[in-house]
């Protein structure tokens, strides 16, 4: 039986939720028109005044924000309310530069909290579960926003936080945990840290897995969900907007319910800025309705993907949005061809890897270079050098196939590639552009 956290809202009409998006946008406009300088000097230039934005219909016309604005007024030039308003700060898991900071109102932390409240009992999570929390906790947004939403159910929340391995099964064990939320791949390493410990899918109590913050392939949900003996879901979210429960799947998993009482989603062209049609892939953009200290307008993610209003059997009438193809700033340009690390993760799954891998680009004599690092799964691991060389040859050419170009594959011994218990790293980019 399908659950619902909010049914009257996720289940509206689309009529009612166009109107509430109307309303809502007009006052958040004039909201943020009032008490941001940093956006109503961009809204300015462009032409547009509050006054002009009286529907979504209108939402063209104003101007995107980018990362780069984010970065620009740090800290404090896209606050809107009193700093005395503020309880709590988010900030992305940026490696250089400045990082972004994301303010949040005690209403806009409840309002986030209804929002993973949602994704966890769209998965079939209630108050007769322990949820246990693997993601990090502190400025990164998975602990702390999981977190909220598992109190709003009313589970025995477990804040396990990231790291110490043999601390997280035990809990999971001793405390018979039936939801577990974090990373795709840390669930891939916990999967794989208990199969080494003797235990099997029928002797994990886990029953459900809510995985974000990182692409992740539908190769990997199947193996997660044979390893731990769940059903894999998954959930969207970004620091800039709120965390996670932006968007989260529902039993018919095809495609993430976006929570559009609270988010107004386009689709662009991310060269032109042009709104696309319904059903083109391009560039997501969000606009909040209701954040009040963090009101971004018009922000741009970077996540590649496509949206559907196709009905969907849960009932909910929000739009979904499909698994991400890949992020216009990840994507990687290897000898003029474009490439999304995901599409070298579903051929090493597709021929019996598990998710360990590294892409290493380089640029010698003015040409890139394409390595790929992969490890051997056990059972494959052998001292035959014409085995290893097939394999290897074989991995090579799906590379190719699926890509256009050639890379140098190396498949390395088990557990030899460092392991992530946060965001994995599979890129390293040596080029000097």
């Amino acid at each position: 039986m399908e659950r619902y956290f909010q049914e009257e809202i996720e289940c509206a009409p689309l009529e009612k939720i166009k109107a509430m998006q109307d309303e809502k946008l007009a006052k958040q406009v004039r909201h943020v028109w009032d008490n941001v300088p940093y956006y109503r000097a961009k809204m300015e230039e462009k032409g547009v005044r509050p006054e002009d934005i009286r529907s979504a219909a209108d939402l063209s016309k104003l101007p995107f924000l980018s990362k780069a604005d984010l970065k620009a007024a740090y800290p404090y030039g896209l606050l809107a309310v009193p700093l005395r308003d503020c309880v709590r700060i988010h900030s992305t898991s940026g490696t250089t530069g400045k990082r972004v900071i994301a303010f949040y109102t005690q209403e806009d932390i409840d309002m986030w909290n209804d929002c993973c409240a949602r994704a966890i009992m769209a998965a079939g999570g209630t108050n007769e579960d322990v949820c246990h929390i693997a993601y990090g906790y502190g400025l990164f947004t998975g602990g702390a926003g999981v977190d909220g939403g598992s109190h709003r159910v009313g589970c025995l929340t477990v804040p396990a936080s990231s790291g110490n391995t043999e601390r997280q099964v035990m809990f999971i064990m001793d405390l018979k945990a039936t939801i577990l939320c974090c990373t795709p791949s840390y669930a891939a390493y916990l999967g794989e840290s208990m199969k080494e410990m003797g235990y099997g899918p029928d002797d994990i109590p886990l029953k459900i897995g809510i995985f974000g913050a990182e692409a992740w392939s539908e190769e990997m949900r199947r193996d997660i969900e044979k390893t731990l003996g769940i059903k894999a879901y998954d959930i969207y979210g970004l620091t800039e907007i709120s965390g996670p429960g932006v968007a989260f799947e529902c039993s018919e998993q095809h495609g993430m319910h976006i929570n559009e009482d609270h988010f107004i989603v386009e689709v662009i062209d991310p060269d032109t800025g042009e709104v696309l049609p319904e059903g083109s892939q391009g560039e997501l953009v969000f606009t909040s309705l209701d954040k009040k200290a963090f009101p971004l307008l018009r922000y741009r993610t970077r996540d590649i993907c496509t949206l559907s209003r196709e009905k969907c059997s849960c009932g909910r009438t929000f739009v979904r949005m499909m698994k991400p193809k890949g992020r216009s700033d990840d994507m990687l340009i290897i000898r003029g061809v474009n490439v999304f690390p995901s599409q070298i993760e579903t051929v090493l799954l597709n021929h019996g890897y598990a998710a360990n891998y590294q892409i290493i680009i380089d640029r010698v004599n003015n040409t890139d270079t394409l390595d790929v690092k992969v490890e051997l799964m056990p059972q494959m691991f052998t001292d035959s050098v014409s085995e290893i060389d097939e394999r290897r040859r074989e991995l090579a050419e799906g590379i190719k196939n699926i890509l256009g170009i050639r890379a140098k594959v190396s498949l390395v011994a088990p557990k030899s590639i460092e392991r992530s218990e946060g965001k994995a790293v599979r890129v390293i980019d040596k080029r000097k552009i």
